[in-house]
């Protein structure tokens, strides 16, 4: 049974999702303008983060889930807009990217801005470490696949970051916030190294670039 409901639970998402990809490409919008909308809510969400105070986290993170939600939904659908309506581009995809980084750098800055006024130092520094260590995640592997071609090792990639950023935010009344960004700290961490040591083991029978 519980099989079941998961399929058709997958089911209606891709329904709903394949009838919000048609919609938007009849209007043959931008797919580059839907990857900067997204970009715009999650702003938003970093509004809600930053604004919170000890007796209304709960709630001001609860909002900030739901809006980080609603920017993953342009996350998942520019890339499919594009196909649909033959606006495929290069630069799509390297300004996807770019604006993904911005993304998860304006999200963690909230939550640095939340931690300072509330005087949680040790948190201040520890979403200053988890930002440092994704935006190494994504870089590690760029860095790495222009020099072998593929570096897709390691667990803790952008979906998963915002999953977890996500469950901390609306169940944060319960306090699940602080635990995600120590899981975040540390998985992201083993992940640019496992990078770090997957290009290594690749490149050190290559010759130097000169």
């Amino acid at each position: 049974m519980a099989t079941t409901w998961t399929s058709a639970f997958g089911r209606g998402c891709g329904w709903l999702l394949d009838h919000i990809v048609h919609g938007l490409s009849l209007t043959r919008i931008s797919p580059n303008v839907l990857t900067f909308i997204g970009l715009i809510i999650n702003v938003a969400a970093a509004f809600f983060f930053g604004n919170a105070h000890l007796d209304n986290a709960g709630r001001m993170f609860f909002y900030a889930g739901l809006v980080i939600i609603g920017a993953g939904l342009f996350d998942m659908v520019d890339g499919r807009v594009a196909r649909q309506t033959n606006q495929v581009t290069v630069f799509g995809a390297f300004f996807d990217s770019v604006i993904d980084r911005y993304s998860d750098v304006v999200l963690f800055f909230g939550l640095i801005v939340y931690y300072a006024r509330i005087n949680h130092f040790r948190y201040v520094v520890l979403v200053a470490f988890v930002m440092v260590t994704s935006l190494m995640v994504s870089y590690t592997r760029a860095r790495a696949e222009a020099l072998i071609g593929s570096c897709k090792v390691g667990f803790m990639e952008r979906p998963e970051r915002i999953v977890l950023i996500i469950l901390g935010a609306l169940f944060n009344h319960w306090g699940v916030m602080a635990p995600v960004l120590w899981v975040l700290a540390v998985l992201s961490t083993i992940t640019v190294i496992n990078r770090i040591s997957y290009t290594y083991s690749k490149t050190k029978h290559m010759a130097p670039v000169s």
